[in-house]
């Protein structure tokens, strides 16, 4: 959007900022604004996240976060605009030159989610009851899953001929079996951590990490932006679609991602329970079970290689979990047996 229309259709919102617009380039949802006060960023989004964003970024602004990119304030003191039926907020625009090799970044990403997480934590009430109830129901579902994971390799196994995707299903089947249960198993040591306790740790998380969210100055300082899903949550409903992501790849040694977490926790330990939680929810191989029940529903899918391939990237995907949970387990270990060689020293 550079041409006059564009700049006439941004010039009531930008007067509030007493910004005159140059020239306007747009980016997605962003638009780069070159202006009479210097390069900005205007974000549109909807109505009804601007409420809960705002609140969320004054917190942390208050509990001396300041690694957001700053939301410049209206000549009134207001901290977005309500424009044609949506919101917008200026920013200063940051080129993000990274010079950083991709761990480093990874590394500054954490160890500042870390401090977020750090700063914003609060306890809060639990109904044991609802506790009880979670646990039940998830339970039934796992049960589910693993009762449709054996019907359905029954089923495969009686074929005369199976077909590739039933034969691909059957070489994964016990990996994937596996992993459920032992999801399943962390699961239960949450439960059985936790369920007299009255009270949980919450943070103010993200909502929506990952990289292309973390921004860099021209002093090489990161930022986290896009914080229009920030909410109060467990610490890693922000760590899982990330490092989920990170997994989606072939199979490999994922030791940096094991580093990434581990910085995480030197700037914010997760507690035991919390641990149990993280590795349940890493290592619950969701999306393979997904899979297999779409194509199981279908009666002769002419898509099958699809199918087949998916499978195949699911299927990798808990194996380079398997890798990392294995990996951090095998460190805790380490770690508590260090804390009782202490303890008998002493």
């Amino acid at each position: 959007m550079n041409d006059s229309n564009g700049l006439e259709a941004l010039a009531p919102i930008l007067t509030n900022y007493q910004v005159k617009p140059y020239f306007v380039e747009t980016h997605g949802r962003i638009q780069k604004i070159y202006s009479n006060k210097g390069t900005f960023a205007l974000k549109k989004i909807t109505p009804e996240n601007g409420t809960d964003f705002i609140r969320h970024v004054h917190q942390l602004y208050q509990k001396g976060f300041n690694r957001i990119v700053p939301i410049f304030p209206t000549m009134d003191g207001r901290y977005a605009v309500l424009h044609d039926k949506a919101l917008y907020y200026l920013m200063p625009w940051m080129e993000n030159e990274v010079k950083e090799s991709r761990q480093q970044k990874n590394q500054q990403l954490f160890r500042e989610l870390a401090r977020l997480h750090t700063l914003s934590a609060k306890e809060i009430k639990i109904n044991k009851e609802e506790r009880a109830e979670h646990y039940e129901k998830t339970i039934q579902q796992y049960e589910k899953h693993q009762e449709f994971l054996d019907g359905y390799i029954d089923l495969c196994e009686q074929k005369t001929y199976m077909s590739p995707f039933e034969l691909c299903y059957c070489l994964y089947y016990n990996e994937i079996s596996q992993a459920l249960g032992y999801s399943k198993a962390r699961f239960e040591d949450w439960y059985e951590k936790t369920k007299d306790n009255e009270k949980a740790r919450m943070v103010i998380t993200h909502g929506k990490l990952s990289s292309e969210h973390f921004l860099y100055d021209d002093k090489g300082y990161g930022y986290f932006t896009n914080f229009e899903n920030a909410r109060y949550g467990a610490p890693f409903h922000d760590l899982l679609p990330y490092l989920s992501r990170t997994l989606n790849t072939q199979p490999k040694r994922n030791d940096e991602v094991v580093e990434w977490i581990y910085h995480y926790f030197k700037f914010f330990p997760f507690k035991a329970d919390e641990k149990f939680l993280f590795y349940s929810y890493l290592a619950y191989p969701i999306p393979a079970i997904q899979i297999v029940e779409r194509f199981s529903k279908k009666p002769r899918p002419k898509n099958e290689l699809k199918f087949v391939r998916q499978l195949q990237h699911c299927y990798w995907q808990v194996k380079n979990a398997e890798y990392v949970v294995m990996e951090m387990t095998k460190l805790d270990q380490q770690e508590q047996a260090a804390k009782e060689g202490a303890q008998q020293q002493d």
